[in-house]
């Protein structure tokens, strides 16, 4: 089997990674945002995994793992302060978040 070049995975995680930007910059939606920072995780773990490959190492699975965990940990905690936001404002609008300052 051939194996992807190095550079390939460096330029998908690079494209995933700046959709996710993208994504957190533009929308007003915190549920969206969250999204958006997974995507941003995973092109991170994309690239570790690719470089690890490339240079037959276990750090970039590992690096990965403590990613996932990171993640799962953020979504927990993302979510339930949506949940919260939710039943508070209506509304998951970002801008709601500086009206609960008062």
């Amino acid at each position: 089997m051939s194996q992807i070049p190095l550079n390939h995975v460096f330029i998908f995680a690079i494209i995933l990674f700046v959709i996710g930007f993208i994504g957190v910059i533009a929308r007003r939606n915190t549920l969206f945002m969250l999204m958006s920072l997974e995507v941003m995780l995973n092109a991170v773990g994309l690239a570790f995994i690719g470089a690890g490959s490339a240079w037959v190492e276990a750090d970039g699975q590992v690096m990965f793992i403590l990613i996932l965990t990171l993640a799962a940990a953020e979504v927990a905690v993302g979510l339930a302060l949506l949940i919260r936001l939710q039943q508070q404002r209506q509304c998951l609008d970002i801008d709601a978040l500086n009206e609960l300052r008062e």
